[in-house]
């Protein structure tokens, strides 16, 4: 779901349209719909004010009179990467630990007994 700073990528008929940032999300009158302040990233510098459902939040497509929208988050490939090693580190850490690995258990009855 998109968050106040996430940068979005806007997908007008169905192509890349713009940039913008997410300035701000308050709730709509009505319920389960949000609006939407976005800083559009062109020159110069506009604002815009949509009301978005939920879903739409959460990149669903959309249509604005009968045009095609979607958001699309946009990732640093720095940040992407990094979420991939540490993706690959936690299953690497689990097949140790379901192959036995270098965990050991320790019964404490058996060591009491000494």
């Amino acid at each position: 779901m998109a968050a106040i700073n996430d940068i979005v990528l806007v997908h007008v008929d169905n192509k890349p349209g713009f940039y913008a940032r997410v300035e701000d999300i308050s709730p709509d009158v009505k319920p389960g719909w949000w609006q939407v302040r976005l800083l559009v990233l062109t020159f110069p510098l506009q604002v815009f004010t949509w009301i978005l459902d939920e879903f739409q939040l959460e990149y669903a497509p959309f249509t604005m009179g009968g045009t095609p929208i979607r958001l699309e988050p946009v990732v640093s490939p720095l940040e992407e990467e990094q979420q991939l090693q540490e993706q690959q580190e936690l299953e690497e850490r689990k097949r140790k630990r379901q192959e036995g690995g270098s965990s050991k258990v320790v019964s404490l009855a058996e060591r009491r007994k000494k």
